[in-house]
Parts: structure tokens; sequence; C-alpha cells
């Protein structure tokens, strides 16, 4: 898909810079995961973990520290990869590997089983299809291991951006709509925002649920909640990597975590 290969040249342009930044926030923090993420994994210690669009690799190595027996990190951009490994020498992973794939395509290259399937903060909206999605998941967790999901909720999506800083709700995006957000600007909250055709889709909550079902897993939790893992501009800090709106605080939920498993 055009989307799909424009995305990994858009994000080609910004993997040195979060190779720089992330190397720096792991090297003054052993986990710079956020603390929703660290208590709903728990103990994962001797346990192996794939995941999934991990960009340059940083969660994956804190999720590394976690105690995880082996870990594997998947991204579509090449240069994501060629920097992942090289963050992972930096700091000495040695049971860290990365693999350069298309998520939507991986089942075609990789076969292995895992214990844990991991995507998290601002993964999803890059991919076009979550039925193909859930599909692959379902094909890389073991009989009794569990996908983790942490990312940002597809309601808050809706809303104009520039309105959110000044803490105002103006509906801007389609809820319901399975076409992309074609835009120019990408990073800037790892790098300077640079310039390339990306191409994100909003996808509903009731159609991720679904596509888990259809792929044959069982939700075991699905938590909201009223803070994000970036700030947007104004927004209060109210742990590490997460940020909040005073006026809706209790209001609307902005991110969302879920685990599944295979059904029996």
């Amino acid at each position: 898909m055009d989307g799909i290969n424009k995305n990994k040249i858009a994000w080609n342009l910004l993997s040195k810079d979060h190779y720089n930044h992330f190397k720096k926030m792991l090297t003054e923090n052993f986990n710079i995961l956020n603390p929703n993420i660290v208590n709903e994994l728990k103990d994962i210690k001797g346990k192996s973990l794939i995941h999934l669009q991990c960009n340059t690799g940083a969660d994956t190595i804190s999720l590394t520290r976690m105690g995880l027996k082996s870990v594997v990190g998947v991204d579509l951009a090449d240069q994501n990869i060629f920097y992942a490994r090289k963050l992972a020498e930096d700091f000495q992973m040695n049971n860290i590997s990365f693999i350069e794939s298309d998520v939507l395509k991986l089942n075609e290259i990789h076969n292995e089983k895992y214990d844990i399937v991991f995507t998290s903060e601002g993964a999803l909206g890059w991919l076009p299809d979550l039925k193909k999605w859930a599909k692959v998941v379902y094909g890389l967790l073991k009989d009794d291991g569990f996908l983790y999901v942490y990312d940002s909720h597809p309601f808050f999506h809706i809303f104009d951006n520039e309105a959110l800083t000044k803490q105002e709700l103006v509906a801007r995006y389609d809820y319901f709509n399975g076409g992309p957000d074609i835009d120019l600007p990408i990073g800037g909250y790892a790098s300077e925002t640079k310039y390339s055709e990306n191409y994100w889709w909003n996808h509903s909550f009731s159609s991720l649920i679904n596509a888990l079902i259809e792929a044959g897993l069982t939700i075991e939790y699905i938590h909201e909640y009223d803070s994000l893992f970036w700030d947007m501009g104004n927004m209060e800090k109210i742990g590490w990597n997460l940020w909040q709106y005073p006026k809706f605080k209790n209001k609307m939920p902005m991110s969302f975590s879920l685990r599944a498993r295979k059904s029996k």
C-alpha cells in the first residue's frame, strides 16, 4: 500500500534524532515506560516478548530491563531498525534482536511464538488494517501467551489539536471512517518536526475489539485513562511520561490499555 511506503519514508527521517534522544533518556533512567504500562505488565521476568512497531528500540530496551528472557523488536522503517540495533549494542543488550518488516506482513517471514505480544504509545494509527494485524498477533502468541496494547484513545482523536491546547473541544475528524488522515509534518516529540507525506488511520474502538475477537482472542480487560503519554501543549505533567488537561480530568478518555489471550 502506498500509505505504508510513505510512512516508511517519513519515519526514516526521524530515526537518528530518536536514537540520540532515547539514548540520553536510557542513560539517565533505567526504565522509560510510563507507570501505567509497568503496573499492568506486572512481573514478566523470564518470559519471551515481541515488540511490534518498536521505533528505534528504546521501549524495547526498557521492557528487557524488566527481566525478560528474550525480546524481538519489529519495525517498518529500515533506519529505525539500524538505530535500534545500535541502541541495543550501546547498552550491551545481548538478548534483543530486531526485524525490519511491515507488521501486517510479518507472518510471511517470521513464525516464532511468544509469551507476550506488545505494542504501545502511538502505534495502531499507522496501520490501515486492524483485522490483518489481529491475525498476525494471534499467530505470534503461544497458547498461554497474551497481547498487551497501550495507545491513545480513538475518541480523543476526533478533536482538533490546536483547540485542545486551549482546553476546548472541537470535533474535527471522523470517528466512523476507515480512510486515512494525510499530513506532512511528522515527529516533534523526540526530534525536530520533519516534513514528509504520512498516513494515519483513526480506528474506532469497536473495530479494534472486533478485530481481536474475530482473530480468535478473548479480551481480559480494557482500561481507559484521562491522560496522554506526550504533551500536546499546555498540559500538566502528572507522572513519568504522563500528561493531563486539568479541565478534562475524569471527563474524557485520552488513552487506553487492553490485554487479550487466545480463546479456549
